[in-house]
């Protein structure tokens, strides 16, 4: 699909998303340049791949859906998530703010009800652009499940700002248990609501 700004979209599932794993990382190192050079394990590219080959290795059962823009034949921004299984680790950490009074009822998964946005990034020269907002919107739209949620460190104000404005909401906190894992806010968006 090509979008305005000569951006074109390709939709992936897990196998092919292992298929274009050095784009992957590409991508990865031309958007998260200042989080790399912070030293912080946690965002090396090494950590950063590890995560990805579990995410899509482990995803029998599990809907993972990605997708990468391309502008000139080139990787500019990429996106990705799954939807969570019953018992899924997603929640294991989760501590609910104190509007969830139910936590066993707001956590519980059945394979149908909540996809988790795990990454979305964009080339810092392609930045401010509009693109991660296409990225995300593209990759949520027409997605079955009820809802959708993402981790995001709270002191990230941009991409704080950018979540807010798109319709998502705090629920929360977690500490995943990926080695050298910061504290993440957790946030929802209510997918049965196509006008957000």
């Amino acid at each position: 699909m090509k979008l305005p700004g000569g951006f074109e979209f390709q939709r992936l599932d897990a196998r092919q998303a292992r298929d274009l794993r050095a784009t992957v990382e590409d991508v990865y190192t031309r958007s998260y340049v200042d989080a790399i050079a912070s030293g912080d394990p946690f965002d090396s590219p090494e950590q950063f791949m590890q995560r990805f080959d579990s995410y899509t290795d482990s995803m029998r059962g599990r809907v993972f859906a990605m997708v990468v823009a391309y502008i000139d034949g080139k990787a500019a921004g990429q996106t990705w998530g799954w939807t969570l299984s019953p018992n899924a680790v997603w929640w294991k950490n989760f501590q609910p703010d104190a509007a969830i009074t139910d936590r066993a009822a707001f956590t519980h998964e059945d394979g149908t009800r909540t996809f988790a946005l795990s990454e979305i990034m964009v080339c810092a020269e392609h930045a401010g652009r509009g693109l991660a907002r296409a990225l995300h919107d593209y990759l949520l739209d027409g997605r079955p499940e009820l809802r959708s949620t993402l981790l995001v460190e709270p002191d990230n104000d941009r991409a704080y700002r950018a979540y807010v404005s798109w319709g998502w909401s705090r629920v929360g906190v977690t500490k995943p248990s990926w080695p050298n894992a910061p504290t993440f806010d957790v946030l929802i968006r209510d997918l049965s609501r196509p006008d957000q």
